[in-house]
Order: C-alpha cells, then structure tokens, then sequence
C-alpha cells in the first residue's frame, strides 16, 4: 500500500535550518506531483510547496519564498523540504501529500528560543 514517512523535524532556534524528508512506496513516485504541507495549532492545513513528477516545476507559499526548497530524488522515492532562516511563525506539524493523494504521518516543527 502507499506510504509516506517524513522524517527530520525537530526543535530550532529562529533563524536556523532543518531539511524534512518523505520516503515513498507502494506506488510510482515518478509519476505523481509531491507536495508539503503544513498545519499550526487552530490553524487551517496550508500547502507550503509543491513540485511536479520531473522536478523542473516548483511553488511555493509567499511567505516561505526564498526560504524554503523543495526538491525530489526520483532515484530514491523521496521528497525533501530544505528549510533556512526559519521563524517562529514557521512552528507546525509538516505533512507530505502525494499526488495519488495519500499523506504522511507529519514530522513536528517547532521554532523557539
């Protein structure tokens, strides 16, 4: 069955970095436009970034531009989210949803000092 396991959460300061990571299986990676996602607590889930099945097509959410990149490895069925310059406004549960419309288990980001 499909499975998304995002891994790479965790606690840092403002101003720092994390890169998150989405394993995929169970279905063509290749084919299918992957994407983050991210819900802050009484806040709505809202896409942060997508990328398309090649690579060569990314968006991202206007506050996250220039800070965040998302980017794939088809070779390895895998989805990374590079994130710098973080704020505490970036503090969320982060989700992988891929395009066969399946999501992840979410990976926790909490930017504090």
């Amino acid at each position: 069955q499909v499975q998304l396991v995002e891994s790479g959460g965790g606690l840092v300061q403002p101003g720092g970095s994390l890169r998150l990571s989405c394993a995929a299986s169970g279905f063509t990676f290749s084919n299918y436009r992957m994407s983050w996602y991210r819900q802050a607590p009484g806040k709505e889930r809202e896409l942060v970034a997508g990328i398309i099945s090649d690579g060569g097509v990314t968006r991202y959410l206007d506050s996250v531009k220039g800070r965040f990149t998302i980017s794939r490895d088809n070779a390895k069925n895998t989805v990374y989210l590079q994130m710098n310059s973080l704020k505490p406004e970036d503090t969320a549960v982060y989700y992988c949803y891929a395009g066969i419309g399946s999501w992840g288990q979410g990976t926790q980001v909490t930017v504090s000092s």
